[in-house]
């Protein structure tokens, strides 16, 4: 499996967390991150779950079984902290490695009032100046900025397809320039804004994007949900791509939907909609 440009050239590392001794991970895994150790934590929708492995694929353990209602998306900051965003009790929660919960935004089983938090939430990053970003998009066209304390400062969007609408927010990262870069999924689009939900500009013409991940070098990494993944620069130029539609090892049954690179530049991407066990671990060559 190579990436078509740029040089970038990856190959999959067959059986990835499946061998003896693992769990295999059942259910819809939408999204995966890993922690300062390598350790690959895996959302999973049902039944609801964070599991545990360590980078050689091994099952360690099994995070919020009695917590989650639909855990759609993992994301790690630099003090090891997980946000899970659970798209059907409404909620994000801030996580340490063990499954203590250290914060709550939204309330639980409870859908926010029309452009508030939150209904039906897929993705939360922490910025490095500490503020939450949260894309409340498959309930409504929302992204909530709040303060680190979880005061909510500032929600911007709405449905439509001009600058700070949207049609689905999903995936957000924050960027080393400080923007907020916003996939807006159905508008095949990603969008850019400054700190403060200011549009900046977007880069069209991506195919059904869901997720994406910046490395130290700023490269992006994107999974685009029809079958590839793609990389970019910081300013939209693409360095790579690749992807094929199939079963076998090293393409995809189904659309990339997460995916995150650990500290040995492994690359991790995640699956759904369909098909079970559907997590694979790439290696550069």
């Amino acid at each position: 499996m190579a990436g078509s440009q740029g040089g970038l050239e990856y190959k999959v590392v067959e059986g990835w967390g499946q061998g003896a001794g693992s769990r295999v991970f059942g259910g819809v895994t939408p999204a995966v991150a890993t922690d300062s150790s390598d350790r690959v934590y895996i959302a999973r929708r049902d039944p609801p779950a964070i599991l545990v492995y360590d980078s050689g694929g091994n099952f360690l353990a099994a995070r919020g079984e009695d917590l989650f209602k639909n855990s759609h998306s993992v994301w790690f900051n630099e003090q090891d902290q997980m946000y899970v965003a659970d798209v059907d009790d409404h909620t994000v929660r801030k996580l340490d490695t063990e499954g203590r919960v250290l914060q709550t935004l939204g309330t639980p089983d409870a859908v926010g009032a029309p452009g508030q938090p939150f209904n039906r939430p897929t993705w939360a990053v922490e910025a490095p100046w500490g503020d939450i970003y949260v894309a409340d998009g498959y309930g409504q066209f929302r992204v909530h900025r709040f303060s680190a304390d979880g005061t909510l400062l500032q929600s911007w969007g709405e449905e439509g397809t001009g600058p700070g609408q949207f049609a689905l927010p999903h995936g957000l990262r924050v960027d080393s320039r400080g923007r907020v870069l916003i996939l807006d999924r159905e508008n095949r689009r990603m969008q850019i804004f400054d700190a403060e939900g200011t549009y900046i500009g977007e880069w069209p013409d991506l195919d059904g994007p869901n997720d994406l991940y910046i490395d130290s070098d700023d490269k992006i990494y994107m999974a685009e949900g029809n079958y590839r993944i793609s990389v970019f620069d910081l300013d939209g130029e693409l360095l790579a791509r690749w992807g094929e539609q199939g079963e076998a090892p090293g393409q995809f049954a189904n659309g990339p939907h997460g995916l995150w690179l650990d500290s040995q530049g492994d690359l991790y991407v995640a699956e759904v909609p369909f098909l079970d066990n559907r997590l694979q671990k790439f290696t550069q060559v």
